[in-house]
């Protein structure tokens, strides 16, 4: 069993921290696609979340997801980042598209 690794990184704000999901190894044909033919998805699972917007009336607003989370992102969103030799993407709550069922 794998042990969750403790991150040492808390996004600002509405910013969340998502690590991206694998992309596809074969196509639905079943051909085996190589590194550089891949897709980079967007899709990803939430694994922390800033504190939430500061509204005019000095409060903050929640997130609509939550950690653990699965989300469709927009193809550009965020901006990567690796920790501790893993790739995560820090994005703006209105880069989040979509939680996958």
């Amino acid at each position: 069993m794998k042990k969750a690794k403790k991150l040492n990184v808390v996004p600002l704000g509405d910013r969340a921290l998502v690590k991206r999901l694998k992309a596809e190894e074969k196509t639905a044909g079943g051909i085996v696609l190589p590194d550089t033919a891949k897709e980079k998805p967007q899709e990803g699972e939430i694994v922390a979340l800033g504190e939430g917007k500061l509204l005019d009336s000095g409060e903050r607003s929640t997130f609509q997801v939550k950690k653990g989370d699965k989300v469709l992102f927009a193809s550009y969103a965020g901006t990567e980042i690796k920790i501790e030799g893993e790739q995560y993407l820090i994005m703006p709550e209105e880069d989040i598209l979509a939680i996958l069922g």
